[in-house]
């Protein structure tokens, strides 16, 4: 069997592309010079957060994913960032190679959340490759690529901020249930604000009256009036 080894050398973020889309340069070796006509290559991409230190800032952005600090020794376990397949083209030897992931900015998505709480640094990563090689000098053999090929990355913390702000500029995004996108489309068409952030602003006013004060405005009531719909 051809033995392959791999490594990351670079990382960039794909301005041209429809969404979040971060591109990372591999290099891919066949040891002995052999020949390969084509790698069917599948990456797994996964967060290693034991591997860094974090300031007080960063520590309280992931208190909702690993909680206190003094449970990281128990808490702090990989994080799934991405699954991704690509075909790398005939090469001798060795080759570079581009791995295009496609990412999300959904705070639900525990890696979203962790990068966004991150302020500086790299963040560490562990790609672990399997797939199918198809060799040979003078045939055509089939190969697997072993499950246990694998290197370690350390993404710097910009080219995730880089690649967000060149879709979301300024800006973050929040993923929700399709009723309660009705009831705040209803709520925005009924007081006729202008904006998103209008009409978020607008439930906000009313979100915390004084303790000594009855609540003049729900925001909730608010939303379910609007379609009909009740407190659970």
């Amino acid at each position: 069997m051809t033995e392959f080894s791999f490594a990351c050398i670079g990382v960039r973020a794909d301005r041209y592309a429809a969404g979040p889309t971060l591109v990372f340069r591999l290099r891919v070796t066949a040891a002995d010079n052999a020949r390969v006509h084509a790698l069917a290559l599948r990456c797994q991409i996964r967060i290693e957060p034991a591997r860094r230190g974090y300031a007080s800032a960063e520590a309280d952005g992931l208190a909702d994913l690993f909680g206190e600090r003094s449970r990281w020794g128990s808490t702090l376990q990989p994080v799934q960032f991405a699954q991704v397949s690509v075909m790398v083209p005939s090469f001798t030897g060795e080759i570079e190679t581009d791995l295009v992931v496609p990412c999300t900015y959904d705070m639900e998505i525990a890696a979203t959340r962790y990068l966004t709480a991150l302020t500086d640094g790299e963040v560490p990563l562990l790609m672990l490759f399997s797939g199918t090689a198809f060799t040979g000098d003078g045939g055509f053999q089939v190969e697997p690529v072993p499950w246990d090929r694998e290197t370690a990355f350390r993404m710097p913390v910009t080219a995730w901020r880089e690649m967000v702000e060149q879709h979301f500029p300024g800006c973050g995004w929040i993923r929700l249930p399709r009723d309660t996108m009705d009831a705040l489309l209803a709520y925005r068409s009924r007081h006729a604000l202008p904006s998103w952030e209008a009409t978020v602003a607008a439930l906000l006013e009313g979100a915390d009256p004084p303790a000594d004060d009855p609540p003049a405005h729900d925001p909730l009531r608010a939303l379910t009036a609007t379609t009909g719909r009740t407190d659970p």
